[in-house]
């Protein structure tokens, strides 16, 4: 392996039995079980025939794996260069935006009122290119940043796995939706009761693993860095959309599904390609990110929200307009004696 040029901080050390105490066990399988919640409740929203419509048609899914797999690279080696950052901290980056869509992107565009179906094929899809994706794009970007062979890390079990984790409970939500939807109404509102529930375990339980360990990767050229990926990613994602003319619904789900990469398997990466003496605080990286991602993903749900509360809607505005032609027009039609409505004129 190649020394690459940083020293972690003298008084850094990951927490003793880190990634095996029983509360590391324990978020890896609330995390695990969270997931399959989600999905099932997700696949309550889709339906089999506009799947299907997306795949006999697939310009969004087209558009959306070229923003996924061609933007995000692009963006993480060209952030690393603009602020001078040293080889593994570039590589940390890389390996990000390398990754896959991460599954908080399906909660993000049905929070916008996105493509639901869109969106779980484009997390599938984008999962399972990763296959073939990531070390390619590894191997192209990494040259000059670490000599070692990084194709070899990928972690193809875990992307099999997440493909798994997404695929099964799907399938069951889309057959709830189609052969049962009496029930779905109740799977997804139980779904939602269930997932605050877990955040919450989820907060509480990273808090007691991380630590004030994450401390020491918070660094401004780090934050500025994993601050302006996601909203590189949700705002090229969009306007590639855009320029590609797909709606409003469509161009919402592309900007979500590019934005949010896949936390888990950036952090395999870092954890099975370097010791903790060589990577130091940058093994928290990945959680610095999704922190951003997290907070850049809330904040554009609240701006949509309080657009759409703004803005009336065209129904409503047609509605209007209505009204006002048929004011208009009536009065017209009775000063020309024209006007049949109702019955004949009173007449002495």
């Amino acid at each position: 392996m190649e020394a690459l040029n940083v020293s972690a901080p003298l008084n850094f050390t990951l927490p003793p039995n880190f990634g095996k105490r029983p509360t590391d066990l324990a978020l890896s399988a609330i995390l695990v079980f969270m997931l399959l919640i989600m999905m099932l409740s997700l696949g309550c929203t889709m339906e089999f025939s506009k799947i299907k419509a997306h795949f006999w048609k697939p310009k969004g899914l087209a558009i959306a794996l070229m923003a996924q797999y061609g933007i995000m690279p692009l963006t993480a080696f060209a952030l690393g260069k603009i602020f001078r950052l040293n080889n593994i901290e570039a590589l940390a980056i890389l390996i990000c935006g390398c990754s896959p869509g991460g599954n908080l992107s399906n909660v993000f565009s049905l929070a916008l009122k996105g493509d639901m179906n869109l969106s779980i094929v484009m997390t599938t899809c984008s999962t399972f290119i990763a296959l073939g994706m990531m070390p390619l794009l590894l191997y192209i970007y990494s040259r000059g940043i670490y000599d070692g062979d990084l194709k070899d890390k990928v972690p193809y079990g875990g992307i099999v796995l997440s493909l798994i984790l997404i695929l099964i409970p799907c399938t069951i939500g889309i057959f709830l939706n189609s052969k049962r939807p009496q029930y779905v109404r109740y799977v997804t509102k139980g779904g939602m009761i269930i997932m605050l529930l877990l955040s919450v375990a989820i907060i509480v339980l990273s808090v007691i693993n991380v630590g004030r360990s994450i401390i020491f990767v918070m660094t401004p050229h780090l934050w500025a860095t994993s601050s302006l990926m996601p909203f590189i990613g949700f705002l090229l994602g969009y306007v590639l959309s855009a320029l590609f003319r797909l709606n409003g619904q469509c161009r919402r789900t592309v900007s979500m599904e590019t934005g949010c990469q896949n936390i888990q398997l950036c952090s395999t990466i870092l954890n099975v390609t370097f010791p903790p003496e060589v990577i130091g605080p940058l093994f928290f990286f990945p959680l610095l990110y999704m922190i951003c991602q997290l907070g850049e993903g809330l904040l554009l749900i609240v701006i949509f929200r309080c657009y759409e509360k703004i803005k009336p809607s065209k129904d409503k505005t047609k509605m209007i307009y209505t009204a006002a032609t048929r004011e208009e027009t009536i009065p017209a039609a009775l000063g020309n004696g024209t006007h049949k409505e109702g019955s004949a004129p009173y007449t002495a």
